[in-house]
């Protein structure tokens, strides 16, 4: 485990009322690294999630962030550590986009500090980064999808946080909305930022991340480069699906091809048939 690691869980046991997700599980994430953490449904990935931004207490361990116990240090010092774009989220009735974003400014208000030109600026910046300057007084719920994904994304960038979670980020999008949201988070993790993210998509994951976590019945099986860890064997062990695991023709990043299922096979194999002759009318 390293001290160096911004973001950590020290033998964490995480649960729900009596329902025990995790035990034991000690994690780091990579400063400046973008982090996927995968696996299977209900495996614990959006668990370790809330744990890591402090919306779920250990039962039992410790989440360390810099260096000290999250759950000690005041809520406004994590907010500013730490930004988070949740699974699902619901927009008030009747808010614009660029207020919404406005709303990633709050750890930063006080009593003798209210709205300022660092703040406006930020919110200009979120917008800009995100490609929705010209949606900014649109109301939220006439958006699509993918633009309501991007306008939450700029919350959390207007949140200006060096640390940046996502709960699933592409969930709903078709693919092109997905590539769209994902080169973003590329981007922000080339601007500096340290990202982590849950990913459903195995290929997405070994491609945008730098690292990963992968996960199965509340435990990590493997972490680390995924260049390094993926391989047929590891994804059989998680995922419980035969695969190839080749270089992606367009990244040189590992990418999982699923096997063909026997009817697949014995379809490919089964000798053509002829053409049935053609039927002439008397």
């Amino acid at each position: 485990m390293s001290d160096e690691a911004p973001l950590q869980t020290r033998a964490v046991t995480l649960a729900y009322d009596g329902n025990v997700v995790a035990s034991d599980l000690t994690v780091a994430i990579p400063a400046g690294g973008f982090t996927a953490i995968v696996g299977p449904n209900a495996c614990g990935k959006s668990t370790l999630l809330r744990a890591l931004v402090r919306m779920l207490k250990p039962r039992a361990g410790s989440v360390l962030l810099d260096g000290g116990e999250i759950s000690s240090l005041p809520t406004k010092q994590v907010a500013r550590r730490v930004g988070l774009l949740p699974q699902s989220s619901t927009a008030p009735d009747g808010i614009t986009v660029e207020e919404l974003v406005a709303r990633g400014r709050h750890p930063y208000q006080r009593l003798l500090r209210q709205w300022s030109r660092e703040d406006e600026q930020a919110v200009r910046d979120a917008l800009r980064q995100t490609a929705v300057e010209d949606l900014a007084q649109r109301l939220v719920d006439e958006l699509s999808g993918g633009q309501r994904q991007r306008v939450w994304l700029a919350m959390a960038l207007a949140q200006s946080t060096p640390l940046l979670l996502l709960d699933e980020p592409t969930t709903f999008l078709d693919v092109a909305h997905q590539m769209e949201v994902l080169d973003l988070c590329a981007q922000l993790h080339r601007d500096g930022r340290t990202l982590v993210a849950v990913l459903h998509d195995l290929n997405h994951a070994c491609r945008y991340a730098t690292h990963l976590i992968a996960m199965r019945d509340g435990a990590v099986v493997a972490e680390g480069d995924p260049a390094e860890i993926v391989t047929a064997e590891l994804v059989s062990e998680v995922f419980g699906l035969d695969c190839l695991v080749v270089p992606c023709p367009a990244s040189g990043a590992p990418m999982i091809v699923p096997a063909a299922r026997p009817q697949e096979a014995a379809r490919r194999q089964a000798p053509a048939r002829a053409p049935a002759p053609l039927r002439r009318s008397s």
